[in-house]
Formats: C-alpha cells, sequence, structure tokens
C-alpha cells in the first residue's frame, strides 16, 4: 500500500486529492492530513479515511478535532502546530506527500517532504516562488521525486520527453529540441472588463471565475493574473527554462492547459476539461494512469479555441512578476509576501482591486534588491516585504 500524506488537506486541492481516491480505492492508504483549524472538514475526512495522522496547525481546532475522533473510536492521533507538519512530512513510511498548504505557509513542510527523499506533488507555488534556486538543489540532493500539481505545469511535464521529466530543474531544453514553453490562462473574469472599471471591481466579482472552482485567494490571483506571473517563475524553476523560452499566452476556454513548442515545429498541448483532479491522478500514479472521475473532454461541445495576448496594463501583476523572475529569488520573494498581504487586503475590503499591483510594486521595488544567501534570510526577507506591505496598505485603507 502506497503511503500519501495530504498537506492542506481541507483546501480545495487537498479535497480534490481526496476525491481521486474515492476513485481508486485500495491504492493508497492516508498516514495523515493536515489543515489550519477547519476541524469539521478534517473530522469528517479522517472518518472516511482513517489515517494515522492528523495535523492541526491551530493547538485549539486540534483539541476539538482529538475530542470529536474520540467520541467516534477512532484511532487517529492529533498532533498540533508547524513542527508536526514537517513532521509527518518527513514520516519514515510517507511515500508520497501532497503539498497542497497555500502560502508560504506551505515552505517548511514541503521542503522536509524533499530532504526525506519524498515523491513531492507540488501544488504550493511557493516552494518555487519564494525559495526556487535552494529548493531544486535540495530536490537534487537528497534524491526526492519531484511532480508538478498544477495544471499549466503538469500539462507542460506531460509534453516533454521522459528524460526531461526525470532532471526537474537541471534539465536542457534547447537540448532536447524545445524551443518554448507556452504557458496558457483564462484571463481570469475581467478579461474582457474596460480598464477603466478595474478599480471599482468588488471581491465578490473578482472571485468569480469563468472556469475553474477555486479558493478566494487563488481567484483573485486570477482575476489579476499574479498567479500566472507566479506560474512563469515556478516553470522557470521547474524545467530550466531562460525567459526568453516562456510565452504567456491567453486561453479563455481553459481547454488547453499548456504547450510545449519543438525546434521543428511541432506543438505538443495537453487537454482536458478544467478540473484539477486530472493533474491530481496523473501525478499521484505517476508513469501509471488511473481514474480521475473527470468526463472526458467533447470537442463538439468546446465548439473552438481562442488565443489573446496578454495586455499588461489590466494585468499589471503578470509584468511584475515577469520582471521580478528576472531580477532575481528576493524580488520573487518580496512580491509573493506583498501579494498575499495584498489580497487578504482586497478581500476584507481595506483596498481597491487595482491597490494589489500598487502594493506589489512598491513593496518589490523597496526589497527585491536584498542579498540573500539561504532560505533563513529568505523567510527573514518575507516577514520584512510582509511588514513593508502592511504599512503600506494601511497608507491606503
Amino acid at each position: 500500500m502506497h503511503n500519501l500524506v495530504i498537506l492542506g488537506a481541507s483546501g480545495s486541492i487537498g479535497q480534490s486529492t481526496l476525491k481521486v481516491l474515492r476513485h481508486n480505492p485500495g491504492r493508497w492508504q492516508v498516514l495523515a492530513l493536515t489543515a489550519a483549524r477547519s476541524v469539521d472538514a478534517m473530522l469528517r475526512d479522517c472518518l472516511e479515511f482513517s489515517p494515522r495522522f492528523a495535523v492541526m496547525v491551530d493547538e485549539a481546532a486540534a483539541r476539538e478535532l482529538a475530542a470529536q475522533l474520540k467520541t467516534h473510536g477512532s484511532a487517529t492521533r492529533v498532533l498540533s502546530g508547524p513542527a508536526a507538519l514537517c513532521d509527518v512530512a518527513a514520516h519514515p513510511d510517507a511515500h508520497s506527500v501532497m503539498a497542497a498548504i497555500v502560502g508560504a505557509a506551505g515552505l517548511a513542510p514541503t521542503m522536509a517532504a524533499v530532504r526525506a527523499g519524498k515523491r513531492i506533488l507540488l501544488a504550493n507555488k511557493e516552494a518555487l516562488v519564494m525559495s526556487g534556486a535552494f529548493f531544486m538543489e535540495a530536490v537534487r540532493e537528497h534524491g526526492a521525486e519531484l511532480l508538478p500539481i498544477d495544471s499549466e505545469h503538469n500539462a507542460i511535464f506531460q509534453c516533454l520527453p521522459e528524460a526531461i521529466q526525470r532532471q526537474p530543474g537541471f534539465c536542457d531544453l534547447a537540448g532536447a529540441g524545445i524551443s518554448k514553453i507556452l504557458l496558457t490562462g483564462s484571463g481570469g473574469p475581467f478579461r474582457y472588463t474596460d480598464i477603466g472599471e478595474l478599480a471599482h471591481v468588488t471581491p465578490a466579482q473578482a472571485i468569480a471565475h469563468p472556469n475553474w472552482s477555486m479558493g478566494a485567494k487563488i481567484s483573485v490571483d486570477s482575476a489579476t493574473m499574479i498567479n500566472k506571473g507566479l506560474e512563469y517563475i515556478e516553470a522557470r524553476w521547474l524545467f530550466n527554462a531562460a525567459p526568453e523560452q516562456i510565452q504567456v499566452v491567453i486561453h479563455p476556454q481553459s481547454v488547453i492547459h499548456s504547450m510545449v513548442q519543438y525546434k521543428d515545429g511541432s506543438v505538443l498541448a495537453q487537454l482536458g476539461n478544467p478540473d484539477m483532479c486530472t493533474p491530481i491522478a496523473h501525478a499521484l500514479a505517476y508513469p501509471a494512469r488511473v481514474e480521475s472521475g473527470v468526463e472526458p473532454l467533447d470537442f463538439f461541445s468546446v465548439g473552438e479555441f481562442s488565443f489573446i495576448r496578454p495586455d499588461y496594463e489590466r494585468y499589471p501583476c503578470l509584468q511584475l512578476a515577469m520582471h521580478a523572475c528576472q531580477q532575481g529569488q528576493a524580488a520573487t520573494t518580496a512580491l509573493n509576501a506583498a501579494n498575499e498581504e495584498a489580497v487578504a487586503a482586497f478581500l476584507a475590503e481595506r483596498i481597491g482591486f487595482m491597490d494589489i499591483a500598487r502594493v506589489n510594486e512598491a513593496t518589490m521595488l523597496a526589497l527585491g534588491g536584498t542579498d540573500v544567501g539561504s532560505l533563513d534570510d529568505l523567510i527573514a526577507l518575507d516577514g520584512a516585504a510582509r511588514a513593508r506591505a502592511h504599512n503600506l496598505i494601511e497608507e491606503l485603507s
């Protein structure tokens, strides 16, 4: 039985992972489920999947979950705190770790799994956005296996030769005959909105993604297209790609999840219905294929494909992320931290939609040139960027 740890089990990726497991009974055993404080969701999932461990970051939530599990006669052991996340991620009995904790909080347990040489199913953008060079070097040093979960990077991965798939972070795209990675994105809910109206966008409008069902923060990131900028940074590290080897293409239908262009003029694309269960099933079973529970693509229903060149006046956060990627690790770390704070402030209706880009740019300009030589330096920079962004948000509120 293949033992699986799900970091961030109560989130959308975690729940989709459990959905794939339901379609493949007996193939995986859940060793551990983790969440921040979602007691009801964790209770339900623990009773269904009987993990050996359940981790709640919040201690009060852990006590409540333990008490409720005890009344149901569950043998699941409840742990609490950030250190426990790292402990289960690196547990000797764990084979695969679904790294699905959103934000910088997911970096430490994901790195713990890497250092323990696990198969990492990477859904946490920040692991590469904050610490790309350190992270990829650790993967190689500790013999970990890295499989991307983001639909775009998983699509790219599926379109690459196997030799490239087996060398994440250190492959030679040009040597494999690859000229360009084409990173697709839907453009979010405002791709046709008058740019002058974007300053008045509400949180409810921003999280209403036209194609995907995602959490609030990720949905706002899609609306600003910084999610595509973060994916651009991820692609740079995952596939050892130079900036000129990555191109962002808006594809409103979200059917082509990304493409790889070869030197002979061929373009390979991975297509499918917009459902995260597909890349999750692919990574869980790689190199085999299993049921995902996703309906096959019906080309007659899709009708047509369209493609749009990104407008950076509409999507300033996308351009910021691309510039940060070229500037270096400090810039991407500062940008990511600022964006988390800015999006939270926008969702709380403290700043406007276009203020997100203003906070991100000012923070990146202030701290993007910081000298960083270690993971501890990056974590310190993350904290400084959040403080800087918080002050900017106070000024705009």
